[in-house]
């Protein structure tokens, strides 16, 4: 699985991609332990029919997304002599922060290369975490993630999403759901590349099977719905919108068989739905959600994830005071 570069190491999955079983969330738990905090889990101040609304609040990770779990389990996970090294990842916001703070913690290097589109506000949170900044053009960026590194760059590539140790970061999610509210119908996931609904997928299936978990994505650019529609990962561009934590156009292929096997659906929320569900997390529960982490709320809210309990994973908080004020006064920020 991982082969070996002049200047850094690649970690090639593609096919090899499969679910966390039991052993190995209850083993990223352990590595994450000191790295991410075991966020809580509360009611939705907020009566709705024909759901029973709870929110998992990973905003309240310390770089404020679910990111520092996949991050710090997969730099955890290495060999120490090669963690040493360094590790570097692409992002284009949440991971390259929890690649900065989970390197941080661990005493080693990190380098995140940033695509030019990168929120200023996660460019900050990356250098404020001591991590490289490296910006680069979307096609290289792209071609990047798509080789599973970059042979200039040294250290170990992380991949944001398509890798066994970040999958199994993002299912210690699902595992700790599950403590809180065993008695969970549908858990509702906001989906991006597919790591964090993967997951909370993979922890479901293993650790309490008849809970059904569906994929959130907005109206601009719901590439998983397309995608289980035609039964093949397509690319499906859509404009860009204040949201960047989901929608990036496309399903990636070495994440296809897993998503689609894992998923139990897609539901799909229009930006004035998402905008509306961020005011309504702030005024009941004083919850700041940016727009990735506010979709699954919005559709709970719709009733498209059914009824019964719902578990919507707010993934991160990551907005800025302007665009945040523009959701409060009820307008969808600008792009």
């Amino acid at each position: 699985m991982t082969a070996g570069s002049d200047s850094g190491h690649r970690v090639r999955v593609g096919s090899e991609l499969k679910a966390p079983d039991a052993s190995e969330i209850r083993a990223a738990r352990g590595r994450i332990d000191g790295i991410a905090i075991r966020t809580p889990l509360i009611r939705l101040n907020f009566d709705s029919d024909p759901a029973e609304i709870y929110l998992k609040l990973e905003n309240l990770q310390p770089i404020g997304s679910f990111k520092v779990r996949p991050a710090g389990n997969a730099v955890a996970a290495l060999d120490p002599t090669v963690r040493q090294e360094g590790v570097y990842t692409a992002s284009s916001g949440n991971m390259a922060q929890g690649v900065a703070y989970a390197a941080r913690a661990l005493g080693v290097p990190a380098t995140v290369l940033l695509p030019a589109h990168a929120p200023l506000v996660k460019v900050d949170a990356v250098e404020r975490f001591g991590a490289t900044v490296r910006p680069m053009g979307d096609d290289e960026w792209w071609r990047v993630l798509d080789d599973h590194g970059d042979p200039d760059q040294a250290g170990t590539f992380i991949h944001p999403v398509a890798h066994p140790d970040v999958v199994a970061g993002d299912a210690t999610v699902g595992a700790e759901i599950l403590e809180d509210l065993p008695d969970v119908d549908t858990v509702v996931v906001p989906f991006g590349g597919g790591g964090l609904m993967a997951g909370v997928a993979s922890a479901m299936r293993a650790l309490s099977p008849g809970v059904r978990v569906l994929a959130a994505e907005s109206e601009h650019c719901a590439p998983l719905a397309a995608s289980l529609e035609a039964g093949r990962p397509l690319e499906v561009p859509g404009p860009p919108t204040f949201i960047t934590g989901i929608g990036i156009g496309r399903v990636l292929e070495e994440m296809w068989p897993l998503v689609s096997g894992l998923a139990d659906g897609a539901v799909v929320s229009s930006l004035d739905e998402i905008v509306a569900a961020m005011a309504l997390l702030f005024e009941r529960n004083r919850v700041v959600a940016e727009g990735a982490g506010a979709a699954p709320v919005a559709a709970a809210l719709a009733g498209r994830a059914g009824a019964g309990k719902v578990v919507c994973v707010i993934s991160g908080g990551n907005i800025g005071a302007a665009p945040f004020c523009d959701v409060l006064h009820g307008d969808v920020p600008g792009p």
